[in-house]
């Protein structure tokens, strides 16, 4: 990059973050009408006024990437204090004291370990094995494998391990990137298959521990592992067959087999070395958190305590390092743990947290969204669905997309009179879904890294995707939660 160009990017930055501060400034200062402040009960306090004023400026910020996501989190925590919306030591213990946040560090030690140990390794070549050099079969496998793997450790995680798999196979086809539609395939499977089994548990994506957080935060109601799976598990599995069809529509490829026999690809895994130490470890400590995640409510009865979701990730991401269990130290571990991740997520609850102590998020909801309290049951899911899978588009992050949304759906369940998971589950399971754009996660932003798609590619074939995922996603949640007495 040459210095002008440099110099440009900065210019734009730096429009961009006064922009935000004057949007602020305003949004905190100027004078509402009754007809404005008041909307049905809920009212815009002059504390409320001021954390619009921070969302704002935060919103600016993320859809500009003016600086880092995790920077304007910390940023809006300051201004919530300067601003006097409550105390500093009250807004950090919202975020930084939940514990969604010993949840995530949790999700991605395990996931780090998954990587680090060549556990994933053996896992890709392992599907290649199965699927056989049918290209389409390979296709279904990636997403396939990805939907399983991403229901349990992070889906970011799962598209790093997927990505040099995948580019591995197209090298030695000689297949140039951007030149190939089975290349196209293969890459936006690998971001699709994480995506899509990253809601079938609270461990697949961040946003999921988020909008857990605030269910329990702001309406008292605790979601355990299994219920969750309940609708996640059957919505991402349906899914998947779908994102295929979709992507052979759009990205049929060009060729039908790889070069390599069937029996080669088999013979490949079984000359694979024998699991090392660090790999049958990882494995077991990771089936026994599934374990754990899935036996709480026994185990709960059993020794009389609650058990968050986030306990058992955090028991066992510390078996790893006592001694003698692995010979994988903290420092490799670290450096593949996303901290600004969890900077974002924390800095994010708070920020959340704020619009709804304030009566923000009421006063919004109200504002935004109180038409949907008139639909049938089943179209106002798919409204909840399809509209927030839209709004990634402006908010360009899943987390941001969860900061933002549930605390609003949440505030208008209440103020509908609606039982508040029949609208917050199909908000806090659409969270993570991001077809359209490349930069809504950093799920999709790892295969794009590879160069075998464009940001055309994606959304053209992520619209779709959109539309099919949204009809899927709310039908398993209106059948379900009809089953269930929630609609």
């Amino acid at each position: 990059m040459s210095l002008q160009d440099h110099q440009k990017i900065e210019l734009k930055q730096i429009i961009y973050f006064v922009a935000a501060v004057v949007l602020m400034l305003v949004m905190k200062a100027i004078p509402l009408a009754d007809s404005v402040r008041y909307a049905g009960s809920a009212e815009l306090t002059a504390t409320g006024q001021a954390a619009m004023g921070v969302l704002l400026f935060a919103l600016v910020l993320w859809m500009t990437e003016a600086i880092p996501f995790h920077i304007t989190g910390m940023l809006s925590i300051v201004l919530l204090t300067l601003f006097k919306v409550d105390t500093y030591k009250v807004i950090v213990k919202e975020g930084f004291g939940s514990d969604t946040v010993t949840f995530f560090i949790g999700v991605l030690i395990l996931s780090a370990f998954i990587t680090t140990s060549g556990l994933g390794k053996r896992i890709g070549v392992w599907i290649l094995s199965k699927t056989g050099n049918n290209t389409k079969s390979i296709v279904f496998g990636f997403l396939l494998t990805g939907t399983i793997l991403s229901m349990w450790i992070t889906n970011m995680a799962v598209a790093a391990m997927l990505m040099p798999l995948a580019v591995g196979i197209l090298e030695e086809e000689k297949i140039q990137p951007l030149k190939s539609n089975f290349g196209r395939a293969l890459l936006i499977a690998c971001a699709w298959g994480s995506i899509i089994g990253g809601i079938g548990t609270p461990s697949g994506a961040g946003p999921n521990a988020l909008a857990i957080g605030f269910i329990k935060s702001m309406a008292g109601i605790d979601i355990n592992f299994a219920q969750w799976m309940v609708y996640g598990v059957p919505a991402g599995l349906l899914m998947t067959p779908v994102a295929w069809v979709v992507l052979m529509i759009f990205f049929k490829p060009e060729m039908t087999h790889l070069e390599k026999s069937k029996e080669e690809l088999r013979q490949e895994f079984e000359r694979f070395p024998p699991m090392r130490r660090e790999e049958i470890i990882t494995t077991i400590l990771f089936l026994i958190t599934v374990a754990l995640w899935l036996g709480s409510p026994l185990l709960e009865k059993w020794i009389g305590i609650n058990i968050p979701i986030s306990m058992p990730v955090m028991f066992t991401s510390c078996l790893f390092f006592l001694p003698k269990v692995t010979r994988i130290g903290w420092s490799k571990i670290e450096s593949q743990v996303s901290w600004s991740g969890i900077i974002l997520i924390v800095s994010g609850i708070s920020l959340g947290m704020m619009l709804y102590t304030t009566g923000a998020a009421r006063w919004l909801s109200v504002v935004l969204l109180s038409g949907i309290g008139g639909l049938p049951s089943f179209l106002m899911v798919f409204v909840i669905v399809f509209m927030i899978s839209m709004l990634k588009i402006i908010f360009s992050s899943n987390t941001v997309t969860a900061t933002i949304i549930i605390p609003i759906m949440i505030e208008l369940a209440v103020s509908l009179g609606l039982p508040v998971m029949s609208v917050a589950l199909p908000a806090s399971l659409v969270a993570s879904l991001a077809f359209i754009l490349v930069t809504s996660s950093p799920t999709n932003v790892i295969p794009y890294s590879a160069g075998y798609f464009s940001i055309a590619d994606f959304a053209k074939a992520g619209l779709l995707m959109t539309l099919l995922g949204s009809l899927i996603l709310s039908t398993v949640v209106f059948t379900i939660g009809s089953m269930t007495g929630l609609y």
